[in-house]
């Protein structure tokens, strides 16, 4: 590696040691269904988002309450202390496509239809309302 990369590399670490996030990627959903659960919790306290993810009936609700328990789990690491009950808020979540998978269905008369199997990232943020309130 160069040195101009390691620098970089560096600078990057550094700044990713104050935030608090975790990361989902290559999810076998289509980015379309995973907003819509990811626009749901988007800026809210995280226990009454894990309870709307426990109680919503879609699949994609699932993946993303594992994430932000583990987002969870990666500031209480970092900070070395346990999250209190309102101190800890989803500040950002961005759900971006990934690799699509193309495949061929038999159609009528000897065509093929092409099907798109899209898959998506998901990157989740969080952190306490008072750093917030302070930058």
């Amino acid at each position: 590696m160069g040195a101009r990369k390691r620098i970089t590399a560096e600078q990057r670490n550094e700044r990713n040691k104050s935030l608090y996030f975790a990361k989902l990627q290559n999810v076998p959903t289509s980015p379309r269904k995973m907003r819509l659960v990811a626009d749901m919790i988007r800026g809210m306290e995280v226990s009454r988002a894990l309870g709307i993810l426990k109680y919503s009936n879609k699949e994609a609700a699932l993946r993303v309450g594992k994430l932000l328990r583990s987002a969870i789990a990666n500031w209480e690491e970092k900070n070395e202390r346990k999250a209190e009950t309102g101190e800890l808020y989803v500040t950002s979540i961005s759900v971006d496509s990934a690799t699509m998978l193309k495949r061929m269905r038999p159609a009528p008369q000897g065509r093929g239809y092409r099907v798109r199997k899209r898959s998506n990232h998901v990157t989740l943020f969080v952190d306490t309302i008072t750093k917030d309130k302070q930058n």
